[in-house]
């Protein structure tokens, strides 16, 4: 962290080399909490790349910040690789645009080829390009969830999942090399228009292809009623195919809420999670008796639901006639449906894995033991999951991945991606919820129905905001002194066991691994509490939001 003397220093390199930022700098002069937030630090590459408030400053997501991270992905590249290549997307952000022109024409002024989409795009479809056109490198414009003021910057390895921590540390090293101003080729202008390629229709194409192969379901899904909200993201275009490829005719669109819009004027905080960013979406419900609604969020990598309790209310709908599923909920529903789906078709599912997240419900334990299916656990994060993936591929069973899905509304079938897909997840849940609506029965209902049979789990998150300069050295202090305590009881609960998830922690395998041996998670700053009666406390700062 820079001292005040550092920041005042900074500052000034700023006002001599960025003009275009000159009248925000003098703002910043006049205030000193915000002129300390924007430069007590650089903002920083870490695995899930860049993330931060729109604007100026060394602590900000600009073309400065963004001209750095890119310049820092092109040596690495060049210094690893003969004919690098780069796959690059967006989502409705502000500025999203203009960050891709400035990464294509970086990146051809150190002659690699940039590939970009021209309209926004989701996330999955990013990671499905970058394998698809065997591209070194996937970059993704997007703050998945965030407030409009935020932008990010997710870089993908050439397996389509995010980069690891080894790749981030030496592109880190490369950045802290770079000075942002005199070093990063390209930013006056276009240099090498041969290296800039759009990408086509064709891949999207392929991609949606691949989501189709993923189908579980036969029938046409022309009796369920849906309301579908992009919430101003990226994911209209895909789900509408979707949509149509599956019959539904009966389908209703969120208008204010079906255009990209990076300033999201119908919900501050465009998260599929939250009750507020589907209000819009729960009105159209009520208004036309759907069945269920569908929410992607901006860069369509998640999708949250409601649904219709019962079907047995022939009045008109009311808000109390729908119920949001949470993220876990969902998750569980789906592993059901497809196992019972693969078992109607007299396949074996023993040898299938099932990869969720240390976080996730408990619930998901009661299904591996019930239908015998193989169940790992990874650290938050879905490049996790890839990497399971992956490694699947490597000992020729990837046809055996079943689903991965993470609490937050994060869910993927099929290996086409190798992060969370809303597009393939949406297909999944119209299926099973007009599979099920065909016996008369809710997702609700069905829900209920796991619940009677495996048990009822209570999962929440609570989540507590620790923005600006000083959030981070709070949260740190926070978990120091966790770390430090001694807890005997919670909340009149007995601990039974602390574990401290930087020293590593072993991955559980339901059922045990044929050696007899789980696999080591790599070190996190997590914290889990055991408490009798089954029950768990895990406790863990955000990677990408001061929480």
């Amino acid at each position: 962290m820079r001292n005040i003397m550092e920041i005042e220093k900074e500052l000034e390199h700023w006002l001599i080399n960025a003009k275009d930022f000159s009248i925000e700098l003098e703002e910043l002069k006049k205030d000193n909490d915000a002129l300390k937030d924007a430069f007590y630090k650089n903002l920083e590459f870490g695995t899930a790349g860049l993330r931060g408030i729109l604007g100026a400053g060394s602590n900000r997501m600009n073309i400065y910040t963004v001209g750095q991270a890119t310049q820092a992905i092109a040596n690495y590249l060049n210094n690893s690789t003969k004919t690098p290549s780069v796959a690059i997307a967006r989502d409705s952000r502000n500025m999203g645009r203009i960050f891709v022109d400035e990464i294509c024409n970086i990146l051809a002024a150190n002659n690699i080829d940039a590939y970009y989409f021209e309209d926004v795009a989701p996330t999955p479809l990013l990671s499905f390009a970058t394998r698809y056109l065997n591209c070194n490198i996937g970059i993704n414009i997007t703050a998945s969830h965030n407030p409009a003021e935020y932008n990010g910057y997710k870089v993908y390895a050439s397996d389509g999942c995010q980069i690891t921590e080894n790749t981030a540390k030496t592109i880190l090293d490369e950045c802290q090399s770079i000075d942002i101003f005199k070093d990063v080729l390209g930013m006056d202008g276009l240099k090498n228009s041969s290296k800039i390629h759009k990408i086509g229709p064709e891949v999207q194409d392929a991609f949606l292809n691949e989501v189709f192969e993923q189908s579980a379901y036969n029938e046409t899904c022309d009796n369920l009623k849906i309301t579908y909200t992009a919430l101003n993201g990226s994911g209209f275009n895909c789900i509408t195919k979707v949509l149509d490829k599956l019959g539904c005719k009966n389908t209703v669109f969120v208008k204010e809420q079906c255009d990209p819009d990076g300033n999201f004027p119908t919900c501050k905080y465009p998260n599929p999670e939250t009750k507020e960013a589907l209000q819009l979406g729960l009105d159209y419900c009520i208004k036309n008796d759907a069945d269920l609604l569908l929410a992607t969020d901006p860069d369509a990598d998640r999708v949250g639901i409601a649904v219709k309790k019962n079907y047995s209310n022939t009045e008109s709908s009311k808000s109390s006639d729908y119920v949001l599923l949470s993220g876990n909920e969902v998750g569980i529903l789906l592993i059901d449906f497809l196992c019972t789906q693969l078992i109607s078709k007299n396949i074996k599912i023993d040898h299938k894995v099932v990869i969720t997240t240390i976080v996730s419900s408990a619930m998901i334990d009661a299904l591996a033991k019930k239908y015998t299916f193989e169940l790992r656990r990874v650290l938050t994060g879905f490049k996790y999951i890839g990497e399971q993936i992956a490694l699947l591929e490597s000992q020729n069973r990837k046809n055996d991945f079943l689903f991965g899905f993470e609490e937050s509304y994060g869910y993927l079938a099929g290996t086409h991606a190798r992060d969370k897909d809303s597009i393939v997840t949406s297909m999944l849940i119209i299926q099973m919820a007009s599979c099920y609506k065909k016996r008369g029965v809710s997702l609700y209902e069905k829900l209920k129905e796991l619940y009677e049979k495996l048990g009822f789990y209570l999962n929440k998150t609570i989540s507590y905001s620790f923005p600006g300069a000083s959030g981070n050295e709070i949260m740190q202090e926070i978990l120091k002194g966790i770390r430090s305590t001694k807890e005997n009881e919670i909340a009149g609960f007995k601990v039974l066991e602390k574990l401290d998830y930087k020293t590593q922690v072993q991955m559980p395998i339901l059922p045990k691994s044929k050696d007899g041996e789980n696999q080591i998670l790599p070190s996190a700053n997590v914290i889990e509490y055991k408490l009798d009666a089954e029950n768990k406390i895990i406790i863990r700062p955000s990677g990408t939001e001061p929480k």
